[in-house]
């Protein structure tokens, strides 16, 4: 472990005046409910229910399992380190290996860009339901508006844009506004006699597929829907008592979304057929429609275009900013690291992000974007996973959470293989993954001919922390 590299960065923060701690137990609360909810449940329980059938709930309830433990390495690191700044830094601190530390923060801001482009697609989805414009699935339209929509994203980006806590509680009550009506739907339906419970228990795997493969599968889809809890760690400066605070929070957070989740999956098969909540990007309309036909459909797609919308604003803010930060610390070109004079914003990582996401939502569905942003950030989990363990060793004066060492391991073991092709996973995510990673190496390899040849140095993160934060919503 490369001591000094960690030292710096627990020093790094000497002088500094502190964060007003103004962040208690409530808003820490509606911030993760509302970091987790999202485009992962608007857009892809249907896509869900087409791996396993009826028994759609399953997956989500196992990706609940897996993110909550890897939560709780997230909290052993989040109490014990509570000014460090997410992923990357934890990776750093552990290994010192600048390398390992700069591919972490590239899958995280990778992420935000398949993520970003999955809500660009669910925006697409259900911007004809809601404006009555016709727009034929899979066709030119569809592409257009989701193109538009990113590109309205990076203009807004550009301009800059301003994030608190507290305004992401009304953002959080839309979303969950919108989840709460689909399970009183299927609770009302149930009531009047049109939900029918029989699909609930129906495993319909696609190709021959075991029970077990179907399930994995679909679980390393749903857990697209459950992340967003890890960003949380990024708020330690500003609670107040955070290790006291964040186990409790953390833990009740996880918990309300999963049953949510649950109960929505629930509420979709019991009364849409599967095979028809599969197709298309928009499964939640189909519930209000069968369920509510009274209700305007319309004032349910704009809840849901809202939702979606802003989780493509605050993922490619996310991904801009990390790309800025990493070309500022010099290990990716440093033009990417320009920031323009009016506005303040780095504008060339917002046009290079903008342009790598047009590409995502050009080539791949919505389930690849879905499944892809699973597949990476359950590649940074795993990391973490193993991280808390390494760092075990690395004692602090203050008193944290520490997980009991069983569940980091298991955390890692499951991450570990809802990443391989063992699970079922779709080739389709590691393509995806792969060119992402070959751009990243290429950009890093590039900088390190530049630094050699210029400044006769090589390539290496002075400040970690500078570009370890995910500011993800």
């Amino acid at each position: 472990m490369n001591q000094p590299a960690r030292t710096a960065i627990a020093d790094e923060h000497e002088g500094q005046p502190e964060l007003k701690r103004a962040i208690g137990p409530g808003l820490l609360l509606l911030f993760i409910v509302g970091d987790i909810l999202g485009t992962g449940v608007y857009a892809l329980t249907g896509k869900v229910a087409q791996e396993v059938g009826g028994a759609v709930w399953l997956p989500f309830l196992c990706a609940f399992i897996v993110a909550m433990l890897t939560a709780f390495s997230y909290l052993e690191l989040v109490t014990k380190y509570p000014r460090a700044g997410g992923a990357a830094v934890y990776t750093h601190k552990a290994f010192g290996i600048h390398f390992i530390t700069f591919i972490v923060c590239f899958t995280v801001m990778c992420s935000g860009l398949t993520s970003a482009s999955s809500a660009s697609k669910a925006f697409a989805g259900n911007f004809g339901k809601a404006t009555h414009i016709e727009l034929p699935e899979g066709g030119f339209g569809l592409l257009l508006v989701a193109l538009a929509f990113m590109a309205l994203v990076a203009a807004v980006n550009f301009r800059g844009v301003g994030e608190s806590v507290k305004a992401n509680v009304v953002l959080t009550l839309v979303e969950l506004s919108g989840l709460l009506m689909i399970i009183g739907i299927g609770v009302w339906a149930i009531a009047g006699g049109k939900g029918d419970p029989a699909p609930l228990t129906d495993f319909s795997t696609p190709g021959g597929q075991s029970g077990f493969h179907a399930v994995t599968a679909a679980t390393a889809l749903a857990f697209f829907a459950m992340v967003g809890f890890e960003d949380s760690v990024n708020m330690a400066e500003e609670t107040r008592e955070p290790s006291r605070i964040f186990p409790k929070i953390m833990i009740i957070g996880l918990s309300i979304t999963g049953v949510i989740y649950v109960l929505v999956s629930i509420s979709s098969v019991m009364l849409v057929p599967v095979k028809e909540l599969g197709e298309g990007n928009a499964p939640l309309l189909k519930v209000v429609q069968a369920g509510a036909p009274a209700f305007p459909v319309g004032i349910f797609a704009f809840i849901t275009m809202f939702a979606v919308a802003n989780s493509a604003l605050i993922n490619m803010l996310m991904a801009s900013r990390l790309l800025y930060g990493m070309a500022h610390e010099n290990v990716l070109p440093k033009p990417l690291g320009k920031v323009h004079a009016g506005r303040r914003t780095p504008w060339v990582a917002i046009i290079f992000t903008t342009l790598l996401a047009f590409g995502l939502i050009y080539f791949a569905d919505l389930e690849a974007l879905g499944g892809t942003t699973s597949l990476l950030l359950l590649c940074v989990f795993t990391v973490v996973n193993i991280a808390v363990l390494v760092l075990r060793k690395d004692t602090v004066e203050h008193q944290h959470f520490r997980a009991p060492t069983a569940i980091p391991v298991i955390g890692a073991i499951l991450c570990a293989y809802l990443v391989t092709p063992f699970s079922g996973r779709d080739t389709a995510d590691y393509q995806i993954a792969g060119w992402l990673f070959v751009i990243g190496v290429a950009l890093w390899a590039l900088t390190w001919l530049a630094n050699r040849a210029l400044h006769g140095r090589p390539t290496y993160i002075k400040d970690p922390d500078k570009i370890g934060r995910d500011d993800r919503r």
